[in-house]
């Protein structure tokens, strides 16, 4: 049983990258066109270089997903602690009156 294990690990993370392809919106891929990366990952599947490939180049990551700017300095996530807009709006809601009050 223990001889199939790599067989299913290389299987597994190829069945894994390429419906993380198909399911990633087209503006959070990097490097080439959606279809593109769903060629690499079929073509060279067999060898893990298509799956770590996309894992590595071909999607955002982590803090990247929650920046519309990505490492280009855009627009940033920003918790809603620190976040100006938000505390705005609750001073707002608290002068109108429309807060819950127990």
């Amino acid at each position: 049983m223990l001889r199939y294990l790599p067989s299913l690990l290389v299987l597994g993370l190829w069945i894994y990258a390429f419906i993380d392809c198909l399911n990633t919106p087209e503006d959070e891929v990097r490097g080439l066109p959606k279809i593109g990366w769903v060629i690499v990952i079929l073509l060279f599947g067999g060898v893990l270089v298509g799956p770590v490939a996309w894992m590595i180049a071909g999607r955002r990551r982590g803090v990247e997903r929650l920046r519309p700017g990505g490492r280009d300095g855009g627009q940033r996530w920003v918790a809603p602690d620190d976040n100006p807009e938000f505390l705005r709006s609750l001073r707002r809601d608290d002068q109108n009156g429309s807060g819950t009050q127990g």
